[in-house]
């Protein structure tokens, strides 16, 4: 009769063997639609009231070097075209990587003290950077398009 541990230690081995399997594919999707949803919102809510979103950019957020109206035109701009970017799989790793950086001025410069909220964009957005946006995008069918063909076999 197998001990206790031994039992644990299989099914714990299985259970990973069996994640390892998953495809990596849902994760990433997942990644861009919970960003893309996320800033989307903070899009929609600057245009909604757009002298609030100015008002705010003068007042509160105060992005150093930037005048206040600049800088709400390419926050709100950065927050329409990079979470359609990153829907669709097409640019990814630029779209994330504008959002990674105003996320980090936010960071730095607006809202210090809320480095919880940030990191947890943070996270999956330089996991995008890195890795990509996955099987199911844009730039996965383009890369696979372009793809150069496999030389010839020399006989």
């Amino acid at each position: 009769m197998p001990r206790l541990g031994e039992s644990a230690f299989r099914f714990a081995a299985s259970t990973l063997a069996r994640l390892d399997r998953l495809p990596l594919w849902l994760p990433e999707l997942l990644f861009r639609v919970a960003l893309a949803l996320a800033f989307w919102r903070s899009a929609r809510t600057k245009l909604a009231s757009w002298d609030m979103t100015l008002a705010l950019f003068a007042d509160e957020y105060r992005v150093p070097l930037l005048p206040p109206g600049l800088a709400a035109c390419l926050a709100t701009g950065v927050e329409i075209a990079a979470p359609a970017a990153l829907l669709l799989g097409f640019g990814t790793r630029i779209a994330a990587l504008a959002l990674l950086i105003m996320t980090l001025v936010i960071q730095l410069f607006v809202y210090p003290q809320s480095y919880a909220a940030h990191l947890l964009w943070a996270g999956p957005l330089l996991y995008l950077i890195l890795r990509g946006p996955g099987l199911l995008s844009a730039d996965h069918l383009i890369r696979r398009r372009c793809r150069p063909a496999p030389p010839a076999a020399q006989g």
